[in-house]
């Protein structure tokens, strides 16, 4: 575990005071918690609205030039402040690195060669390359990137049989790996490791990048390679990279993405009552952090003007991006576009119905074949050569990978180890001066943006055995809501203290809590934040999806859920005539957002009560705890900039009590 440095806050480990909780409390509590106040479509409707107010625009441009500028600054915009952001820069700039290790037996007509690179230092990856059996001259060549294979990876069939075509007719062909397929397959190379690398400051898209540009570097940088016919294609995952790759690097003469991706209006439409294939968010790569603030795929797409493009969709895709769905924002929408270079032709589109699910068989692949081949100045090929009894095992490709080869979680661990937070000056203005700052990182870390309680909908009540209670729906001024349920003995003065509950499973979970304080003849208001407990939204694309999505926008959920614990906050201190408010938190989530909340307006909070929590933010990459499983704590930077004995510092006069 990193040792990282400690800062001197107000922590206090106590044993619990005051009545006990008795079954019979605790029980007469949950049924006061248990009913739902908020419905999960209504949670995805609310977050569907308040995402589709960020969806840019479409590009527009009036002439060529004034398209050429703005792509140019597009381009700048993503590879110098977002996509690279927080990696070292010796390696975003570091030479290709790749060993040549032979060729294998193979087909009639080409040659078969394996050879591994440096993604960078400590985490290499592996290709192979097809190339013709005789070369004159120099010759295109075509990047081929993996989609979500698996274990199976460069080994893919379809993969394998395109390659050999390609090299059959006359193109150099690299079939690329990718991070957690084949060789990269396991269990610390997940995708959503991403998120721990966007937690230690580096944002996820770069290693992603990384990994695919250094393919495109191989090829440039191979002596029989024609470096202004150089094409990238791939599925799904593949497709993702290609228009990625295609649009910020113009070394891509050609780009055949398929099925790969769509415009972020399909993704709120399909929702929140998703049909097949119709909705599809993606890995953490595919929604980078503040990726498309300003932007999105349509622009990406655009940015390929006028460079010759084939759009490849099935129609009744059945993994994700229909054809018919994202058709009029990516192709109809950019046609414009290409017409102001006098190049409409360059943009083409293809629907697939044979089968027409989610795939890069033979139909399409022969679609792919006449378009590189056409583009490329070579004999065009409208027929694929079969090629099945060529196919290679895995084993056969295995090319082979260092064992201590880094992975995606191991090098979020190993960028935490660099991380270094000065102390705060214990006393003086000094002391003031740098809190102050603190708080400052601390809100544009977080994007913190205020909200306050627009209307508080009360949904129902009772009055029975010496408790009231009221239920609301906490409607706020962002458009969004939360679920809370207020408590407190008949017996108690209208102004008794009042503690807000949270629950990282949810209000219905903390009967025993609320009871306690409720026996104290305190008021207690049992709160559901934002994807917890009842503000849970529908599985498709749930909590991690819209996180993603929040994030590319923009936004960070762990502000968002902290803005509206602050703004629940106030409006208890308003009704209940008190001046300050304490939290009491059961679990890792609702402790951060907790202290978050405390550290921006410490004033508002007299006491924090952690129970369940972690000692350290470290402890998300240690463990590891999955993207899935608390989404908001893996906001950028986060970990970078803070840990959770900062925060409490920050906190103060608030003090944070560890049970």
């Amino acid at each position: 575990m990193m040792a990282y440095k400690k800062t001197p806050f107000l922590l206090l480990f106590l044993l619990p005071v005051g009545p006990a909780n008795s079954q019979t409390d605790a029980g007469r509590i949950a049924p006061e918690l248990a009913p739902r106040i908020q419905a999960p479509e209504v949670t995805s409707y609310e977050l569907n609205r308040y995402l589709a107010r960020k969806i840019p625009g479409l590009p527009a441009a009036a002439t060529a030039e004034q398209w050429n500028a703005e792509a140019e600054r597009l381009r700048r915009h993503l590879l110098g402040g977002l996509v690279f952001r927080g990696w070292p820069q010796d390696w975003v700039s570091a030479p290709l690195k790749v060993e040549d290790l032979g060729t294998l037996p193979s087909g009639k007509g080409y040659r078969i060669r394996k050879f591994r690179y440096e993604i960078l230092p400590g985490f290499q990856s592996v290709g192979i390359l097809y190339e013709p059996e005789t070369i004159r001259g120099k010759i295109p060549a075509v990047l081929n990137v993996n989609g979500h294979y698996g274990a199976l990876g460069k080994a893919d069939e379809a993969k394998q049989k395109q390659c050999i075509n390609q090299a059959l007719q006359g193109m150099l062909s690299v079939n690329l790996e990718w991070l957690n397929c084949g060789e990269l397959y396991g269990p610390e190379n997940k995708h959503w490791f991403g998120a721990h690398l966007d937690l230690v400051g580096s944002n996820a898209v770069g290693l992603f990048y990384l990994a695919m540009r250094k393919g495109l570097d191989y090829l440039y940088e191979h002596p029989a390679v024609d470096r202004s016919r150089i094409g990238v294609t791939g599925v799904s995952g593949g497709g993702w990279q290609t228009i990625v790759l295609g649009a910020l690097d113009e070394r891509v003469a050609v780009a055949v993405p398929v099925a790969g991706y769509s415009s972020f209006h399909p993704k709120m439409e399909g929702m929140p009552k998703p049909a097949p294939g119709t909705v599809d968010i993606g890995d953490i790569e595919q929604n980078g952090a503040d990726m498309f603030v300003g932007i999105d795929y349509p622009h990406l797409t655009a940015m390929r003007a006028p460079r010759p493009t084939l759009l490849i969709y099935n129609a009744e895709d059945n993994c994700c991006f229909r054809a018919p769905m994202v058709k009029p924002q990516i192709f109809d929408a950019i046609v414009p576009l290409f017409r102001l270079f006098g190049k409409e032709d360059n943009l083409a589109w293809y629907e697939n119905t044979d089968p027409g699910d989610h795939n890069y068989y033979q139909d399409n692949r022969q679609r792919s074949y006449r378009f590189f081949t056409r583009h490329f100045g070579l004999p065009e090929v409208t027929a694929e050569i079969p090629v099945g009894s060529q196919i290679k095992t895995i084993e056969e490709l295995t090319v082979g990978l260092p064992k201590d080869n880094l992975t995606i979680l191991g090098l979020a661990r190993k960028l935490a180890e660099r991380i270094e937070r000065p102390a705060l000056p214990s006393v003086g203005p000094e002391r003031l001066t740098a809190i102050q700052r603190e708080r400052a990182r601390l809100r544009d870390t977080a994007r913190y943006q205020a909200t306050d309680v627009r209307y508080a909908w009360p949904v129902g009540n009772t009055k029975r055995k010496g408790i009231e209670t009221v239920s609301y729906r906490f409607e706020l001024d962002n458009g969004l809501s939360v679920a809370g349920v207020w408590l407190k003995g008949t017996a108690a003065s209208p102004v008794a203290k009042a503690t807000i509950v949270l629950h990282d499973r949810g209000k219905k979970a903390a009967q025993d809590e609320v009871s306690d304080r409720v026996n104290r003849e305190e008021q207690v208001l049992a709160v559901d934040l934002l994807f917890i407990g009842d503000m849970v939204p529908q599985p498709k694309p749930g909590n991690h999806g819209y996180s993603q999505l929040m994030v590319a926008m923009g936004d960070r959920p762990l502000g968002l859920v902290s803005a509206q614990l602050i703004g629940i906050a106030r409006w208890l201190r308003t009704t209940s005539g008190n001046r300050t408010i304490r939290l009491e938190t059961t679990g890792m989530r609702s402790q951060v957002a907790a202290l978050v909340a405390a550290a921006l307006e410490p004033e508002l909070f007299s006491e924090v009560v952690v129970r369940e929590g972690i000692a350290s933010l470290r402890y998300l990459l240690d463990k590891p705890v999955e993207y899935q499983a608390a989404p908001e704590l893996f906001c950028p930077d986060l970990f970078k900039n803070f840990d959770l004995d900062r925060l409490a510092e920050l906190g103060a006069p608030a003090r944070i009590v560890q049970r």
